[in-house]
């Protein structure tokens, strides 16, 4: 913030209500003869006019004495309120004449400054106020007198102001020490040199906590020793004096120790004491401390153990975050202290918040090792079983994506430690019928292909349970795994029996009467309506009893007793009856290999070429969403027939179907885990990477020798700015900086107006540099600021007055409340104080980046498509750009908009399509989904063809994205970084 440049903006601490302003405010005249009143409140009126056409830049010399024959002595409160903000903006000393100006600029010194008159009047009010008998009226006085910085104003209260350290009243005595803090801080030598001592004399008699730690304060700025030494003294009651007075004995304490590192003994033992203060903010501050101290493990556990108590015993999910936060980052340094700590930070899973569940998972799986992943697995297994107990509403909006975390953290904790797999994976298997089922039959997926040892009990507990899956997605991985892995003659038989069973006869077909029979069913089902009575309390507290007539809703998939797997191949899913096909194929293929009788493998190929004729008559006849699928489904399922009827067919295609799908699928495996162990070790080294060595040299600027003065080139200029702020490229901080700043208005304008635009999740803070180009004054001078958009002006700038070829610069707060391009526009209005005549500018339009507001973020597969068919506001943009490649397409697009990219991608892939899910979260909480469909036409000169698909919950963000798509998607910018 730049210094003040008059007196006005010294003295600006407060805000008024516009309404003062509504229609014009009234001349010095008027109000001199409103302040003559008998009516308290017309006299109110008229001096808060008075301070806010001062506050414009009007002197109003007469009002001044006004206020002092009429306002000075009243009783009224608010009035009296109002004199001390007046106090703060008036003129308190004489306008210097032209000879003390020019003596001055002669070289004679300074311009003498000579206090106004009518101060001395004013004086002599303050100390009435000051030895006024309402102790309200004092205290009051001494919190104005901690606003004031004229020495020859503070003078004569001094005396009045010590004898107020000895009243009755706290309210008064916590006001006092403040305003002796105050005095000296300014004018320590002149006014109170004995200020420390007095107030030391003051704190050892002291009973009330806040005029203790008030004057605490006073001396832990004024005379740190003293602070200390009473510190000392007080050790054991340093609990008993107040939140207020323990943060500030931290203060104290890392600034002691900061300075001097040899100091640390002497508070060891008050740190260890606040860790188990009942105030959540002191023992937080306490742990914090001792961590910045000291790196023993003693102190280090001591912390940890204390944030740990926070994180399990606040309720205020912003507490729970920052402590997470602090545990994670002691992790980095310190993580096997934490992981004694382990189960306790588990306990937070309790929260119904599941981003509070998430970052507990984060934290936790960094600390599992091959010593604890038992009884993290435990905790895990008991988690994920509560979710199916609990019916509260507010567990069923945690329980599917709370359910998903925790099977992703068990899956994790398979795969680094495979002792547990075993464990886990039965408990898991429970849930393929859930929401969660997804996850489940993945982990499942990767633990058959990972443990062979495995593999005889998970599919027998697949082929049990494979009848109780009712997502579509996670049936066809169950007939994967159970085509791919079932190696022996009686798995083979057992699953393809239940396959049989669960499909059903062809044809997979509605018949008319079988669907008119079920409608009927329905119909006749929905026509009885339900009684349902209950109790009730009534406005007036009385008890009555409520009959409610219920119809339920019944369709006829509800009366539809099929199994499910039926129900999805009737109900038009081509994709699985493809994965059906190729499963029953293999299982036929096998049976031979495996000990199967003749018979009985004749039996099943027989079976399997029927169901597969009746997947393609249904895909033929269905109509469903899937029906682009019937080429390609056709295609499949006459190669699976062929490689059942033909024998040079089978001899050709059978090494390929039994192996080659396993050997793809370990392949990929093997991939994920060497990109995830490639991530981990980046991630490890960029935290070893040291930036400067122990025994390199500090440079400082200022005690440099002038060398660019004679014409020499210094290249390490700057370094030391680098290495204070973290920044290699030390020139990225002022490019990135140039990049928010706007020219509202033109360079020949009588006015110049740029501003420095900063975006802080809801806050945008407008810096408005104005400079007068012209050689008048200008008056009124006000920039007037409107919006366009879910964005609401919160602090209006204020009229200004602008001396000739001066500039000031102006701040205006904004809030913003929704993720959309928003305008900000306006105009500058002011008046010449030469020529008196109203000039207007009319500036050039803000338009806020919508990439302010994106982060990136991840979610499941499972969860984006879930939030793909909720969201109702889509936008498509058609890709039309000069990048050739698809990869790199993909990047430039992923880089743009700030997002992360959900589907993997390795550099090196060739094919002539891609596609890919990108997802990002705005501060606001909402949810941008992107889908990128490429494709790269030989007909079309090899230029990359396609869509860009965007969705989100709201209107706001997919159209601001889709623009910000529409305008980087064009190509590269090798002259800007993205």
């Amino acid at each position: 913030m730049s210094a003040a440049t008059n007196s006005n903006e010294s003295y600006c601490t407060f805000t008024l209500a516009s309404d003062v302003t509504a229609g014009g405010l009234p001349s010095e005249e008027e109000i001199a003869k409103q302040l003559e009143s008998n009516d308290p409140k017309i006299k109110r009126h008229a001096l808060k006019a008075a301070i806010m056409a001062m506050l414009g830049g009007e002197a109003m010399p007469r009002i001044l004495m006004q206020v002092i024959r009429f306002c000075i002595n009243s009783d009224d409160k608010p009035l009296k309120k109002l004199c001390m903000l007046y106090w703060e903006v008036v003129p308190k000393y004489q306008e210097p004449t032209s000879e003390e100006l020019l003596r001055a600029a002669s070289g004679g010194g300074s311009v003498p400054r000579k206090l106004l008159p009518e101060m001395i009047l004013v004086c002599n009010a303050l100390m009435n106020d000051l030895n006024h008998p309402n102790e309200y009226v004092r205290g009051s006085m001494l919190r104005f007198l901690c606003t004031v910085k004229d020495e020859e104003i503070l003078g004569p209260l001094i005396p009045a102001i010590k004898g107020c350290l000895q009243h009755r009243h706290q309210y008064v005595r916590k006001n006092a020490v403040l305003a002796v803090f105050h005095a000296h801080r300014l004018h320590a030598e002149t006014l109170i040199p004995d200020g420390p001592e007095l107030v030391e004399a003051f704190i050892n008699a002291e009973t009330d906590v806040g005029a203790r730690r008030n004057a605490f304060l006073m001396l832990y700025h004024e005379s740190e020793e003293l602070a200390i030494q009473y510190l000392a003294k007080s050790l054991d009651d340093v609990s008993k004096f107040g939140d207020g007075f323990a943060l500030l004995v931290l203060d104290l304490t890392r600034k002691a120790c900061r300075r001097d590192p040899n100091q640390k003994s002497r508070f060891v033992r008050v740190l260890f004491q606040m860790l188990g203060s009942e105030s959540a903010a002191v023992s937080y501050e306490a742990a914090w401390t001792l961590i910045s101290l000291s790196n023993s493990p003693t102190a280090v556990r001591a912390a940890a153990v204390t944030y740990t108590n926070l994180l399990n015993s606040q309720n205020d999910n912003n507490v729970m975050m920052i402590v997470l936060e602090r545990l994670e980052q002691l992790q980095k340094k310190h993580s096997k202290i934490l992981q004694e700590l382990l189960q306790d930070i588990l306990r937070a899973l309790s929260s119904p918040n599941p981003d509070i569940c998430k970052k507990v998972l984060d934290v936790a799986m960094t600390l599992v090792t091959s010593k604890n992943v038992a009884e993290v697995v435990t905790t895990l297994k008991r988690e994920v079983s509560k979710t199916t107990q609990e019916s509260s509403d507010s567990s069923e909006d945690k329980g599917k994506v709370y359910r998903n975390m925790l099977i992703s953290a068990i899956h994790g904790c398979a795969v680094r430690f495979p002792d547990v797999a075993e464990s886990v994976v039965h408990t898991l298997m429970d849930f393929l019928s859930s929401d969660g089922g997804m996850q489940v039959i993945i982990f499942v997926r990767a633990i058959v292909e990972r443990y062979p040892n495995l593999r005889p009990a998970i599919l027998s507990k697949l082929i049990t349970t494979v009848d109780e899956v009712t997502n579509n997605h996670v049936m066809c991985i169950c007939l994967w795994i159970l085509g791919e892995y079932c190696e022996t003659s009686d798995t083979v038989k057992d699953a393809f029996d239940v396959i049989s069973q669960q499909l059903g006869s062809a044809p997979f077909i509605v018949q008319a009467d079988e669907k008119q029979a079920q409608e009927q069913a329905a119909a006749e089902a929905a026509k009885g309506p339900k009684l349902v009575t209950k109790n009730i309390v009534l406005a007036d507290g009385t008890y009555a009893t409520q009959t409610i007539y219920s119809e339920p809703k019944i369709t006829a998939s509800d009366l539809d007793k099929s199994p499910h797997l039926r129900k999805m191949i009737v109900g038009g899913d081509i994709f699985l009856g493809t994965i059906i096909a190729s499963c029953v194929t293999k299982m036929c293929l096998r049976a031979s290999d495996v000990g199967v009788d003749a018979v009985s493998v004749k039996s099943m190929t027989v079976k399997a070429l029927l169901t597969m004729c009746g997947i393609v008559k249904m895909a033929e006849v269905t109509v469903s969403a899937q029906k682009s699928s019937l080429a390609d489904c056709a295609e499949r399922v006459s190669l699976c027939c062929r490689a059942l009827l033909d024998p040079k067919a089978t001899a050709l295609l059978k090494d390929t179907l039994l192996s080659e799908g396993k050997v793809s699928f370990a392949s990929f495996l093997k991939n994920v885990q060497d990109r995830d162990s490639g991530v981990d070790s980046k991630e490890e080294s960029k935290e070893e990477i040291i930036t400067a060595q122990a025994d390199d040299l500090i440079h400082f600027r200022q005690l440099r020798s002038l060398t660019a003065q004679g014409g020499d080139l210094d290249l390490d200029d700057g370094s030391d700015l680098a290495r204070a702020t973290g920044y290699a490229d030390g020139g990225s901080l002022l490019s990135n900086e140039l990049s928010h700043v706007y020219q509202l208005s033109g360079f020949a304008d009588p006015v110049y107006a740029e501003a420095f635009v900063t975006v802080h999740d809801y806050d945008i803070l407008l810096e408005i540099l104005v400079i007068n180009r012209t050689p008048n004054t200008l008056a009124n001078l006000t920039v007037e600021l409107s919006t366009m958009g879910d964005m609401k002006i919160v602090e209006r700038p204020q009229s200004q007055t602008i001396g000739p070829l001066d500039q000031m610069t102006i701040r205006a707060s904004i809030k913003v409340s929704s993720t959309e391009t928003g305008h900000i526009f306006g105009t500058i209005v002011y008046e010449d104080a030469t020529t008196q005549e109203k000039g207007y500018i009319n500036l050039n339009d803000i338009h806020m980046d919508i990439m302010d507001y994106i982060r990136p973020a991840t979610c499941t597969d499972e969860v984006f498509r879930s939030m793909w068919a909720e969201f109702e506001w889509e936008n498509k943009v058609a890709i039309s750009t000069s990048i050739n490649g698809l990869i790199e397409f993909l990047q430039h697009i992923v880089t743009s908009t700030n997002m992360t990219c959900l589907t993997p991608h390795e550099g090196n892939e060739k094919g002539s399509f891609l596609a890919a899910n990108l997802y990002a979260k705005s501060v606001f909480g909402e949810d941008a989904l992107v889908n990128v469909s490429v494709e790269k036409k030989d007909d079309n000169d090899g230029k990359l063809a396609g869509y860009i698909r965007i969705r989100s919950k709201t209107q706001g963000i997919a159209l601001s994205l889709g623009d910000r798509i529409t305008s980087v998607q064009r190509g590269l910018q090798p002259n800007k970084k993205q």
